[in-house]
């Protein structure tokens, strides 16, 4: 039940992290037709340059959760690399259960206000010709935590996966290229 809930979940996060990948093309779009059209054209948009911006902060907010996901988060791996799977493991387990969970809940709770607010407010750019529907950005700070918990969930599962005998994906993968 562990593996199948994992494994569902893991096929959640690498869509989400597909999106991302794809924000990331459209964002070179952006700052590629911004330079030309500022360089070529003397033409400045200001609502496309706050786009960038937006966009990139998309791309780094969902991006932690995925990274999270595929252990390529920053970690100090002085001690941590020395030791055993089952230490690793534990040490996974309390961090993401101590820590991680009830910070990122901490912001989406707070963060779920920060974008209602601006909703309600009908907040918009104070720049002229900026992007109207500033919530939306604002939004994306708690659903990208909200994100970040689901996870953490997997990694709870594959954690303890782990501790009741499975193996990591990282030891599978290195099984398949020896």
């Amino acid at each position: 039940m562990i593996k199948f809930l994992k494994d569902l979940l893991g096929k959640v996060i690498d869509f989400v992290g597909t999106l991302v990948a794809c924000s990331v093309i459209v964002l070179l779009g952006t700052i590629f037709y911004n330079v030309v059209s500022r360089y070529f054209f003397d033409d400045v948009d200001i609502g496309l340059q706050e786009l960038e911006w937006h966009l990139f902060a998309c791309m780094f907010l969902f991006g932690i959760g995925y990274s999270l996901k595929e252990n390529a988060h920053v970690r100090v791996d002085v001690i941590y690399e020395k030791l055993g799977q089952r230490a690793q493991a534990l040490i996974n387990l309390f961090g993401t259960i101590t820590l991680l969970i009830p910070i990122s809940l901490l912001i989406v709770y707070y963060g779920y206000d920060f974008a209602n607010e601006a909703y309600l407010s009908n907040e918009r750019s104070g720049d002229p010709g900026g992007l109207t529907h500033r919530w939306i950005i604002k939004g994306a700070i708690p659903a990208s935590f909200f994100f970040t918990v689901l996870c953490a969930i997997y990694v709870i599962l594959e954690q303890l996966y782990i501790l009741t005998g499975g193996k990591s994906a990282d030891e599978k993968t290195q099984g398949e290229t020896l």
